[in-house]
């Protein structure tokens, strides 16, 4: 059944575009897949101008609920694609660096998500969610891996496990949360004294959390992340303590 649109009242206008579109959704009228009319046909529908029509549709792209293509052909347009990983480790990042949040704020929410996540994947996890998880630690045990690099696959290691844990939300609060910090840890790794022994000393520990995880020993695995995350955090500095 197509999906009926209304006129919207004209104040704060891209704002009562997206409550349009937000009832739509939350009626269950659009779905991740959804594509949205063209905006020659949707701002007239709507009442609106194509400007805010636009105004609308890039808020909801930034906060990975919609994407847009350019152009002409069956890809153009937007499309309904929920992905919010990245927005909200966007977002969370941004607030965390103007402050909304403490980086004690951000550590005590770390620990309660991974604690969670990864006693869960105990139980849950995948053979195949184990495997990848020790891929990404065998690669972070590289001789010749960077700060760079190595931030990058501990972010997905523990990304990995949450999505193991069976908890969608849980994964993605856990890759916001992450995310946030990985400027601040990346700049604790490149600051190591001798980054080869701390690289090793941080991966020992990811062996032995996939090891707990394998043998099914979930309180164990979720007090040895807590000592894992609260041990670097400690050597973090907030981007104001510069």
């Amino acid at each position: 059944m197509p999906v009926e649109w209304r006129p919207v009242r004209q104040s704060r206008t891209h704002e009562l575009v997206l409550e349009s579109i937000e009832e739509r959704v939350l009626a269950g009228d659009l779905k991740a897949g959804d594509r949205l009319p063209p905006e020659r046909e949707l701002a007239p529908v709507l009442g609106v101008s194509r400007s805010a029509l636009r105004e609308a549709l890039r808020v909801l792209e930034t906060i990975g609920v919609l994407t847009a293509q350019a152009g002409r052909g069956p890809d153009a347009g937007a499309r309904i694609t929920l992905n919010p990983d990245d927005a909200l480790g966007r977002l969370l990042r941004l607030h965390f660096a103007l402050g909304s949040y403490s980086l004690e704020d951000v550590l005590e929410a770390r620990v309660t998500l991974e604690r969670s996540s990864f006693q869960a994947a105990a139980e849950h996890a995948s053979a195949e969610d184990l495997d990848e998880a020790e891929e990404l630690v065998a690669r972070m045990a590289e001789p010749d891996v960077s700060p760079v690099e190595f931030n990058d696959l501990d972010t997905r290691f523990h990304v990995r496990i949450a999505r193991g844990s069976g908890n969608e939300l849980t994964s993605t609060l856990t890759s916001a949360v992450r995310e946030s910090v990985r400027p601040l840890i990346l700049r604790a790794l490149e600051a190591a004294e001798d980054w080869p022994a701390t690289a090793r000393a941080l991966n020992a520990e990811h062996k032995e959390l996939l090891r707990l995880l394998r043998s099914g020993k979930g309180v164990r695995a979720a007090a040895l992340v807590e000592k894992h995350i609260r041990g670097l955090h400690g050597t973090l500095v907030p981007a104001s303590g510069d």
